[in-house]
């Protein structure tokens, strides 16, 4: 009988092992972490935790240093792993964002159409009126906000810089010509119209207090430019992370966000509405019709998409990671408009301490 009760036990030792195995299994993933709209609360993770390679971490921060950077933020989650300054910097002053903060732009034109307010495929002069380009009138009465977002208002981007009609000149029909120019900031018009109040005074309720934000639009070389710190660039690549939503609240509509962080057009499989996507198989840079073989960034993930800013200002967002980096500082070596050879070499900095 001792010999048959043993027996009948071993089955029910063995499924207790497995049960308790299969639980390690379902341990559920890690939240996604939001911080405070106010104040300087910000959950952390260390490296240990990360199981990143900490001996890549100081030949990550001095290549950072020597490459002028100003500051530099790694998020897992909405946690911050890595925070530092160098040249000078502090967590607590602003840096220019370049055309990194034409993402902010973006942002907002979905928010405006999600409240009826506008459709980015209604004609930029429903907003502006006849006369907001040189170009013949049939021809501006072709550019329609969505061309604006990607790229292909068909205006001439090698003639001036500002956005007066002077410099605003017919070169192909809208959609037929990706070029990078700073005529998307008629965009800002845009909403100032369809809003009936400034674009500042819209952004400001409608995004920058939705998700904590500090800092503000200066006007630079004739353009609106965005300066902010570190954390509050990081708060909009958390958001954008997140598809436009904060927490619980959804700021920017997620299928715009989707849609905004996907090719836009043909012409330049690398760009979305003034985002810019790694991991396709061509594209174009500014100031050059070539069309480049390859991913943007070869070194970074392949789903990566990214706000590139005048020298060197950098937000990368990666889904499949649930990370947020952010680089901001003087330009690591020659002047660039967007993309630079600073891009891939330090992302390969980077997959050295995450990988």
């Amino acid at each position: 009988m001792r010999k048959i009760f043993i027996l009948l036990l071993v089955p029910v030792l063995f499924l207790n092992c497995s049960s308790d195995s299969d639980s390690t299994v379902d341990t559920p993933a890690e939240s996604m972490y939001f911080p405070p709209l106010t104040g300087t609360t910000w959950e952390t993770k260390s490296i240990g935790e990360m199981g990143w390679n900490e001996n890549e971490v100081q030949p990550l921060l001095t290549f950072l240093e020597e490459k002028n950077t100003k500051g530099f933020i790694i998020l897992v989650n909405g946690r911050i792993v890595m925070e530092n300054y160098f040249n000078g910097h502090t967590a607590s002053l602003p840096w220019y964002w370049a055309s990194a903060g034409k993402t902010l732009t973006t942002a907002t034109i979905g928010i405006a159409q999600q409240e009826g307010l506008l459709s980015i495929n209604d004609k930029v002069s429903d907003y502006l009126g006849t006369g907001w380009t040189s170009a013949p009138l049939a021809k501006e009465n072709l550019i329609t906000n969505k061309h604006l977002l990607s790229m292909t208002s068909g205006l001439d981007d090698a003639v001036g810089n500002g956005n007066d009609p002077i410099d605003l000149i017919y070169k192909a029909d809208a959609g037929t010509r990706w070029a990078y120019h700073n005529v998307f900031e008629k965009l800002q018009d845009v909403i100032a119209e369809a809003s009936n109040q400034t674009f500042d005074a819209y952004f400001t309720s409608k995004l920058k207090s939705k998700i904590g934000m500090t800092g503000g639009w200066f006007e630079s070389d004739e353009f609106n430019v965005y300066w902010s710190t570190t954390r509050s660039t990081a708060r909009f690549g958390l958001l954008s992370l997140n598809k436009g939503k904060w927490n619980t609240e959804v700021i920017v509509p997620e299928d715009y966000m989707m849609e905004a962080t996907s090719t836009s057009q043909s012409l330049n499989n690398a760009y979305g509405y003034l985002w810019w996507l790694n991991g396709k198989a061509n594209y174009r840079l500014p100031q050059t019709q070539l069309l480049f073989s390859g991913s943007l960034i070869p070194s970074a993930p392949n789903d990566m998409y990214c706000a590139l800013g005048k020298n060197d200002q950098k937000i990368y967002v990666i889904p499949s990671k649930k990370m947020v980096v952010v680089r901001l500082g003087e330009v690591a070596d020659g002047e660039n408009f967007a993309l630079s050879d600073f891009d891939d070499q330090l992302w390969q900095k980077i997959n050295a301490v995450i990988n």
